[in-house]
């Protein structure tokens, strides 16, 4: 896949396009991908345009947490068959084009986009003028196919709930409409199983393995150690039952984020993975760990024999989980 990250000049043949933050690219996302993927077979490259940082960061002090970053997106979209990634800069200047030059200067002579698709809610341009309407009147002008496609919604039975009802508050949620805020709130509650039916797959962290302190090793559970993006969005600290890519082979394995407060509180939160009967050298190689359940919140130990005691616990409790086939 072409990836053409923070610069305005580039030039591309025979586009089939979609647009849009596509921060989680979930059940809702996937349509627009399988639109575009659809139209390789008339021989148009598969396009996804985003922006390079989300726009609330430019708007705003604070720093958005991604669900996914900048890279694993990348992954992401190449496993879904897309040809062109591109993550336009999101400057003033940007945010300012007026929604026609957009049209004109983006969609058709920097893409030649010959088929668009983007959801019915999909605003651009200088005060998010520009929509789907504008984008229907252009067709004709321009020469392309517009589709565009209805937000995506789950039935409450799709989540699983002691009361079968949809445990999000937000307005969004209210409507039953997969969007990314609704995911935010389930990853930010620890609600795996949820994020699993809004995602369309587990949430996963991607990186490189790096050298931790091997504290894990001495007790007899060594563990690969991730250190996340700053921006990377992350459930709450606890221990998790997880699946973890390597090398396109799935392990099983419970994962604990957190700061190790039992053996020394490190000053940046850690992704560590216990294996099951995996005992390769990982390090420096890049792995994708994925969230199926949390299993309880990180807790203080007095002593390296507690906590290897609760280890064996939460080891015992992953491999009953696996033996239970659940298939992902």
């Amino acid at each position: 896949m072409e990836y053409i990250a923070g610069r305005t000049e580039f030039h591309l043949e025979k586009s089939a396009v979609t647009l849009g933050k596509f921060d989680g690219l979930h059940l809702g996302h996937q349509l627009l991908l399988n639109k575009i993927t659809e139209q390789k077979k008339k021989g148009l490259k598969a396009v996804v345009f985003t922006f390079l940082y989300h726009p609330v960061n430019l708007l705003s002090d604070r720093e958005m947490e991604l669900i996914y970053t900048e890279e694993e997106k990348q992954h992401i979209l190449e496993e879904y068959g897309v040809d062109v990634m591109i993550s336009f800069p999101f400057t003033e200047e940007t945010r300012s084009m007026e929604p026609e030059k957009f049209i004109e200067d983006i969609l058709i002579q920097k893409m030649d986009a010959k088929y668009i698709a983007v959801g019915s809610d999909f605003c651009f341009g200088r005060n998010r003028r520009g929509n789907t309407k504008m984008l229907e009147e252009y067709a004709s002008v321009f020469g392309y196919e517009l589709e565009i496609i209805e937000k995506k919604k789950y039935e409450r039975k799709e989540l699983t709930t002691t009361d079968q009802s949809a445990e999000c508050n937000g307005s969004k949620c209210e409507r039953k409409e997969i969007s990314s805020s609704c995911i935010r709130e389930q990853i930010g509650k620890g609600n795996m199983e949820k994020v699993i039916k809004l995602l369309g797959r587990p949430f996963s962290v991607r990186g490189e393995v790096l050298h931790g302190r091997k504290i894990g090793r001495t007790i007899g559970f060594p563990t690969t150690n991730l250190l996340p993006d700053k921006t990377k969005l992350l459930p709450p600290d606890g221990v998790y039952i997880t699946l973890t890519d390597i090398d396109g082979q799935k392990y099983p394995g419970i994962t604990n984020i957190g700061h190790n407060p039992t053996v020394g509180v490190t000053p940046e939160k850690r992704v560590e993975t216990y294996l099951f009967d995996y005992d390769n050298d990982l390090y420096g190689k890049f792995i994708q760990v994925s969230f199926l359940e949390r299993m309880r919140g990180e807790e203080v130990f007095h002593s390296l024999d507690e906590l290897k005691a609760q280890m064996d616990k939460d080891l015992a409790y992953g491999r009953k989980y696996f033996h239970k086939e659940v298939e992902i």
